[in-house]
């Protein structure tokens, strides 16, 4: 993979000098913004502007001598009137934030000797020369511009533009596009910055970065935005030194170092408060007020805070920025077309005799007035920022506080509905045990009446056996009539319903709980605003309503005077058996056909409409009653390549010798259904089958070679079942020109049976089959077949059906 060099327009020069001191362009962090930014943070910290402290301090001595005392960070000659450097300054940004800013993106600490690259980014000299590339000497500018092509001295960096923006946004970038630089995967810095490692390891020197030489032809990438530059015969050298960016370095080092103790406590110093810079002692507030009172001449004393003081006492002298073109002069004018700090001697050159040139001083003091004006506004994000943060933190807060509270709410509302629940249970239970109480009163009465008779009765039969024991014939006579007309008497009592109990076991008493079931899984938080209310009902339109086959198509609308608008809508259909509702379309659309439904069932239909509200109450129910008998045909889509069709797809037939499959386009899953099929060319004694089977059955077998697929295959003799490979219960009796197959497949049973020329073919072909079922057949280019659908189920099978 080649990455692509970025490079500036043909017509646009980097200048060697980057963009200045403090002045880059295009910042990022370690960028340019260090220089001054950094700055101005430094300062920021100690609460004292950084050019008032300098120009403060430069005037000390004779303010002393004038027997006056300035206020630290005033303007010299602005009186009490405090510069913009200070207004941005007083907000006190703390320079422990701005240590990303200070580290190196290659090797992640405190810059080194840094350097300016004309993107305006920074890096250590160092590490600027351990990611140098080598480039072919083919590929040079000098060896392009030696072979007479007038292609720019850029043009090969511009390999692959594309790769480049993929790289970057996948996260992984290869430093390639060389013949002599193989492709390596880049490196992650401690920054988490993208470096691309050098192809070859740099050669062996005893000099300093700076001095050591550079290989020809070297290219340098940054890693922070990818940009690169071929190094001309000065190497690193003709990158200009960050000297500002050095100072905030050793500024933000020294003030992260330990805290200052007062010199002057005997015991356990105390960390100083202040410094004096005309006593050059660092005091604590007890020791400054007892040996340094500010009232007689050491009121004239100037007091800092102590890192201004340590600043003051151990910084060393700042290194003067240098000339990158000549190394013995000192920046001293400014060449705005460049963007670029020069010396006199690139003047006295005429390097810049056609370009605008100002006063170093001047445009110092210019760019950082602009830099104040910026951090002023960025100041202000800032500020913003951290409201905003407080404001998301309380959020947290309320979030957390409405979360226990809703909890709580919620728990009580469910609690309540538990609670009536309940109490509609206590009452439920109450009327069963009323039942139950009157059920065992009735049967205990009818125990406690049937036991009286029956000691009746048993007391008539042992009384009848002793008087038939008497051996006295008159005596016997005198009362055998009576006695026998007593004994008939009984007898008819117990004849009429005396046995048969009053009461039968069972409670004929029966829960209806679906409502309710459904009210409680339709429980759902509704949220209602009253500048937006919900939309109204639709109303749904009965002339458009209808059915066709196993399908039904609804219309709806919006009520003609409703106000509020609807998003979208929500149809909703049952089982077709009663059952709950369950949604088939969610859309603006008004509206939807619906496939797929079982024949021979009634369906219930009703929309609802919603907004970013809620959802409007649902509409009227609709009943919708589908076909009885299935009406279809053969189906192009799912059939084989060889599969020849006709007679509106009712008609097939094949162009190969081998058996292909054909489905139809219904498929099955609930009732009972029947088709017939009729030979209308019969040659050469084939084998076709038929049957059902799933839809992603074998197309190019014949139909029961695999798993998906239940069928009867037949010739001119006999037929078999086959499914999964496997035939069985061979039949007598076979098929002509002429001849008809009927296929019979109730889902209700799970059965499939089959019929040639209106008689049954063997037994139940196949039992238990479960699912969706297309009707299907497999032929070849022998036969050819008609498809007859919307057939009543048989006479002889439906009364075999209602008798079993």
């Amino acid at each position: 993979m080649r990455a692509l060099l970025s490079r500036p327009p043909p017509n646009e020069r980097w200048p060697p000098g980057g963009a200045g001191l403090g002045g880059q362009q295009g910042a990022g962090r370690g960028g340019a913004l260090c220089g001054g930014s950094a700055a101005n943070r430094a300062s920021a910290s100690q609460g004292v502007c950084a050019q008032a402290t300098r120009e403060g301090a430069s005037s000390a001595a004779a303010d002393q001598g004038a027997g006056h005392h300035r206020p630290v960070g005033r303007l010299p000659s602005s009186g009490t009137r405090c510069c913009s450097h200070c207004c941005l300054l007083s907000r006190q940004v703390p320079m422990e934030e701005m240590e990303e800013e200070l580290k190196c993106p290659v090797c992640g600490s405190f810059y080194r000797e840094p350097i300016i690259l004309p993107c305006s980014h920074n890096l250590c000299q160092a590490c600027a020369r351990n990611i140098l590339v080598q480039t072919p000497e083919s590929e040079s500018p000098q060896s392009r511009r030696a072979s007479g092509s007038g292609v720019s001295d850029y043009d090969y960096l511009d390999l692959d533009k594309m790769s480049l923006y993929s790289e970057a946004d996948s996260g992984y970038g290869s430093y390639g596009g060389f013949a002599s630089a193989p492709t390596t995967p880049c490196q992650k810095s401690p920054n988490g910055v993208r470096v691309f490692p050098p192809a070859m390891p740099p050669p062996a020197t005893h000099l300093s970065p700076a001095l050591a030489p550079v290989p020809r032809n070297s290219c340098i990438t940054c890693p922070q935005c990818h940009r690169s530059l071929i190094l001309d015969d000065r190497g690193l050298r003709g990158f200009p030194k960050n000297r500002v960016l050095e100072g905030v370095i050793d500024r933000y080092q020294q003030s992260k170092a330990a805290a200052l103790k007062c010199q002057l406590c005997e015991k356990a110093p105390k960390e100083a408060t202040v410094m004096c810079e005309q006593c050059d002692v660092f005091y604590c507030d007890p020791c400054r007020l007892r040996c340094h009172p500010p009232r007689g001449p050491l009121a004239k004393h100037r007091l800092v805070p102590p890192a201004q003081g340590r600043v003051s006492r151990r910084l060393s002298p700042r290194k003067v920025s240098t000339c990158t073109d000549h190394e013995l002069e000192n920046h001293s004018m400014y060449c705005v077309q460049c963007k670029m700090p020069v010396c006199y001697q690139c003047l006295e050159e005429g390097k810049h005799s056609s370009h605008e040139v100002k006063a170093l001083g001047a445009m110092w003091k210019l760019h950082k007035s602009q830099l104040s004006q910026a951090l002023n506004g960025l100041s202000d994000r800032a500020k913003e920022a951290k409201e905003f943060l407080v404001q998301l933190r309380n959020m947290v807060q309320q979030i957390q506080e409405n979360s226990v509270e809703f909890e709580a709410c919620l728990v009580a509302q469910c609690d309540a509905l538990i609670d009536a629940l309940n109490r509609r249970k206590a009452q439920l239970l109450a009327r069963v045990n009323k039942e139950h109480e009157h059920k065992l009163k009735v049967v205990r009465d009818q125990i406690s009446h049937c036991t009286v008779k029956l000691r009746q009765t048993t007391g008539l039969m042992e009384y009848c056996l002793e008087v038939i024991k008497e051996n006295d014939p008159s005596g016997f006579l005198q009362i055998s009539d009576a006695l026998i007309r007593r004994v008939h008497l009984t007898e008819d009592q117990w004849g009429k319903g005396t046995l048969t109990p009053r009461m039968t076991t069972d409670f004929d008493l029966s829960l209806d709980n679906s409502p309710l079931l459904q009210s409680i899984h339709q429980l759902d938080f509704v949220q209602v605003k009253a500048s937006s209310p919900v939309p109204a009902t639709p109303i749904l339109q009965l002339e458009e309503c209808c059915t066709h086959n196993n399908s039904a198509t609804l219309s709806w609308k919006q009520p003609p005077l409703s106000t509020v608008a609807a998003e979208g809508y929500i149809l909703e259909l049952d089982d077709g058996s009663g059952g709950q509702f369950r949604e088939v379309y969610v859309g603006k659309e008004t509206m939807c056909t619906v496939d797929g439904l079982h024949f021979n069932s009634t369906y219930n239909a009703r929309v609802k409409a919603f907004n970013k509200t809620g959802v409007s109450p649902y509409s009227k129910t609709l009943v919708l009653q589908t076909s009885e008998v299935a009406w279809f045909a053969f189906d192009p889509g799912s059939a084989h390549s060889d599969i020849i069709f006709s007679n509106d797809n009712l008609t097939v037939t094949c162009s190969s010798y081998d058996d292909r499959v054909v489905l139809g386009k219904t498929g099955f899953s609930k009732g009972v259904h029947y088709w017939e099929l009729t030979i209308d060319r019969y040659d050469n004694h084939p084998d076709p089958a038929f049957g059902v089977a799933r839809i992603d059955v074998m197309k190019d077998v014949m139909l029961g070679k695999d798993d998906k697929a239940w069928a009867m295959y037949v010739d001119n003799n006999r037929s078999w079942f086959m499914h999964n490979n496997s035939h069985t219960n061979r039949t007598e009796g076979g098929i002509t020109k002429g001849a008809t197959i009927g296929v019979l497949l109730d889902l209700n049973r799970k059965t499939l049976t089959f019929f040639i020329n209106d008689e049954q073919q063997g037994p139940i072909a196949f039992e238990n089959v479960e699912g969706l079922f297309f009707p299907a057949v497999s032929l070849n280019r022998n036969v050819q077949v008609t498809l007859h659908t919307g057939l009543p189920v048989p006479d002889f099978y439906s009364s075999r059906a209602s008798i079993a």
